[in-house]
């Protein structure tokens, strides 16, 4: 009998046990959006999530990032790593992959919000605040050496790396939001300033009017989007820079497109017994839109775009023809 065979048989019989001795398991009469958690359902997640964590350390491997350690991680590559202490939880948000409701569900939990009980009703702003959570970074040496035990739920939810960056560009530069608007005024000028020869006044002045073809052209010309930094702004930055999974070796490997069924195993792994990820949020409508935003760009920029996120696509095993319906040789 295999690894994955035989780790998946311990967590089924595991799951058994838990139905034997826990009779007050909140997925039995489902949850307070209607949707029904079963054994049944977190017994396939666990044994998909599995195959994530397994497939992610091989390419670890062969990337050569194995031998780093959390000794080698700086300050600023914990930043997005969230700590529940007591449930024994980290979560590593990335910016476009559900971390707003993320953050309102952690609120919940870690007790920082108490006038109801739905996430949903949490402002954005309030979750995305600075100092709302602890990170790993504010934890001694001997607590985030037990982060990386087997006490702690690790959890990571990624997204195909081409839909995140169109969810990003739609989000930031497309929209009329508050944050969009901050963005164009920031970001979006730029493009037009640098990239758009014969500029009108008002495109100028605003930014508000700049092209996918333009912020990919943005990108992959680092000496813009990546001036005086060494990074990306964390909305189209690299997950695994972001979220180091070969240093952290997440044991949940949650994806955008099974995101309720992920996020129910990591809040069960976590006992948080009393919440639910909340379904109430408007579907995402980027994937229907990705082959009209993505096959009128040269094939060049594709590739550019394909080297950037490299270690993505290949660490969660993401390709290319599930936008462009093709790979390069």
């Amino acid at each position: 009998m295999d690894q994955l065979v035989w780790l998946s048989f311990c967590i089924s019989i595991g799951f058994s046990l838990l139905g034997n001795f826990s009779t007050g398991l909140p997925f039995e009469d489902g949850n307070n959006n209607n949707v029904k958690i079963t054994r049944r359902s977190l017994e396939l997640t666990q044994t998909i999530n599995i195959q994530r964590q397994e497939f992610m350390q091989r390419q670890c491997e062969l990337l050569g990032d194995h031998t780093q350690t959390l000794e080698d991680l700086s300050e600023l590559q914990m930043d997005h790593m969230i700590v529940d202490k007591e449930h024994k939880l980290l979560y590593c948000y990335v910016p476009k992959v559900a971390c707003t409701n993320w953050k309102r569900v952690l609120m919940m939990l870690t007790n920082k919000w108490h006038n109801g009980t739905d996430p949903l009703q949490i402002p954005g702003s309030l979750a995305h605040s600075v100092g709302m959570f602890t990170k790993l970074y504010d934890l001694s040496e001997a607590e985030q050496q037990q982060v990386l035990s087997d006490e702690y739920t690790r959890f990571i939810l990624v997204r195909h790396p081409l839909e995140r960056l169109l969810s990003a560009y739609r989000n930031k530069l497309e929209g009329d939001s508050p944050s969009a608007r901050y963005f164009q005024s920031r970001v979006g000028r730029q493009i037009v300033k640098e990239l758009r020869p014969g500029a009108s006044n008002n495109s100028l002045e605003r930014g508000d009017d700049v092209s996918f073809g333009e912020f990919i052209q943005y990108l992959v010309t680092p000496e813009l989007s990546r001036a005086n930094q060494s990074d990306y702004n964390e909305h189209w930055e690299v997950i695994a820079k972001l979220c180091n999974p070969c240093v952290m070796k997440y044991n949940v490997v949650g994806k955008y497109d099974t995101l309720l069924d992920d996020s129910a195993l990591a809040l069960y792994l976590a006992g948080a017994d009393n919440l639910t990820f909340p379904t109430g949020h408007k579907p995402s409508s980027t994937r229907a839109n990705l082959r009209n935003y993505f096959d009128p760009l040269p094939i060049g920029a594709i590739r550019k775009l394909y080297d950037i996120y490299e270690d993505d696509f290949r660490l969660f095993d993401y390709a290319l023809d599930e936008v462009l319906g093709f790979e390069f040789g």
